[in-house]
């Protein structure tokens, strides 16, 4: 188990009284996600930048954990993130936890030949 954020912090940032149970549930359903998205790059103390992350979403999972996105009063309309459950990451929050955690973030190239693979360079000076 990783100790991505306290109780306290997540009371703090929600301004609101939370019981020890919520917050053990809101703590595992993120670090779930989190590991499932970077796996064991994921230490403890976690790496800077993932404590905000974790809060983000552990309040998210709070306020909203069925991830309604609109909701209309005349004629009960109701529109949901996906359709999908559980505890979904933002493209922005991924984005910011790979980052802090040291894995790539956006599209690269790899070159997978062997060294040997490549024509020799040759340089051309003139004399």
């Amino acid at each position: 188990m990783v100790n991505l954020f306290s109780p306290a912090e997540l009371r703090t940032l929600l301004k609101r009284p939370l019981t020890d149970a919520e917050c053990e549930l809101a703590h595992g359903l993120t670090e779930d996600a989190f590991l499932g998205e970077v796996g064991d790059r994921l230490t403890d103390p976690p790496q800077r930048g993932v404590k905000s992350v974790a809060l983000n979403v552990a309040a998210r999972v709070l306020t909203n954990p069925g991830g309604l996105r609109t909701e209309q009063a005349g004629g009960m309309l109701q529109s949901y993130a996906d359709s999908e459950t559980g505890v979904m990451l933002s493209e922005d929050e991924r984005r910011r936890l790979r980052r802090a955690v040291g894995m790539a973030t956006g599209a690269s190239s790899l070159d997978i030949a062997p060294e040997d693979a490549a024509p020799p360079a040759t340089v051309w000076r003139a004399l």
